[in-house]
């Protein structure tokens, strides 16, 4: 699911700013971009990120504000200093120090890094504030999703109601039909009733939509119950309209009723737009 969080805190000196953006993905991938100097708390991060989130691309953003927090370490570079002293004093006897501080890279001054495990708390509750922001955003999405599913549920029972209506007028009509052929052929000899209802018994047998329509009803119900669960029910959502397809495609396959076939292709496009509505959700 797409969705946004940040946080923001003040903790031990140091401004901690963390940003989550995440765009629909099957399964979870979670990238960090963080300042190289914190990259120790990388692997805490997407731990924490995966508590929290089930699937989706994830991006995490950080950036820290240590200046007031920052402690300088100032150290001598002796090898460049004595590099530089050997030179000069091919020039001139009397070097000084001072002379020698001028050059580059004489003294080296360096950030320390601090308490790593204070640094990784105090980012895992800045963490935790952006996550909370970002889920809160994410439920108010899935609601919304939750309830266009709902509507196209609603669609997919009406059309598996004209299914289970329009069945047994179409055995009716072929029942009818080779009546009227039978009678063109043998035009005035006697229809054998028993041949034709043998005939309309193998056809209805053919043409039967019954299971597909109770296994229809029953994945209905499914969708319903998973839709109202909390937690993360998208990968079974994944699953359960693979079996609406499923039935969908055997009933296409079993109909030669034109009406019927229509209404099968309204229902294939129905379970597809569910299908596409799920990838977003978690």
């Amino acid at each position: 699911m797409t969705g946004y969080g940040r946080g923001e805190q003040v903790l031990h000196d140091r401004t901690i700013t963390v940003e989550l953006r995440a765009v629909n993905n099957r399964y979870l991938d979670c990238s960090v971009k963080l300042p190289r100097l914190y990259v120790f708390a990388e692997e805490a991060i997407k731990a924490q990120v995966q508590k929290s989130v089930g699937r989706g691309k994830v991006d995490v953003f950080l950036t820290i504000d240590s200046a007031a927090a920052d402690k300088v370490s100032v150290t001598l570079n002796k090898p460049v200093a004595d590099g530089y002293y050997t030179a000069l004093t091919q020039l001139r006897d009397d070097i000084s120090g001072s002379l020698l501080s001028r050059f580059p890279d004489v003294f080296l001054v360096e950030k320390e890094q601090g308490d790593a495990e204070e640094i990784v708390a105090d980012i895992s509750q800045v963490l935790a504030q952006a996550l909370e922001e970002f889920n809160a955003m994410r439920t108010r999405e899935g609601e919304k999703l939750a309830q266009d599913i709902r509507s196209k549920a609603e669609k997919i029972a009406q059309l598996v109601a004209q299914v289970e209506a329009r069945s047994p007028e179409s055995v009716h009509e072929y029942r009818e039909k080779l009546r009227q052929r039978m009678q063109e052929v043998l035009e005035n000899t006697q229809l054998d009733e028993t041949r034709i209802l043998t005939e309309a018994a193998i056809f209805a047998d053919k043409v039967a939509v019954d299971e597909e329509t109770v296994r229809l009803h029953s994945h209905l119900d499914q969708l319903q119950e998973m839709l109202a669960q909390d937690g993360s029910v998208g990968r079974k959502l994944d699953f359960l309209i693979q079996e609406f397809n499923r039935e969908a495609n055997t009933i296409g396959s079993k109909c030669s009723d034109v009406a019927l076939s229509r209404v099968v292709v309204d229902l294939k496009g129905e379970i597809e737009k569910i299908r596409e509505q799920v990838q977003n959700i978690e």
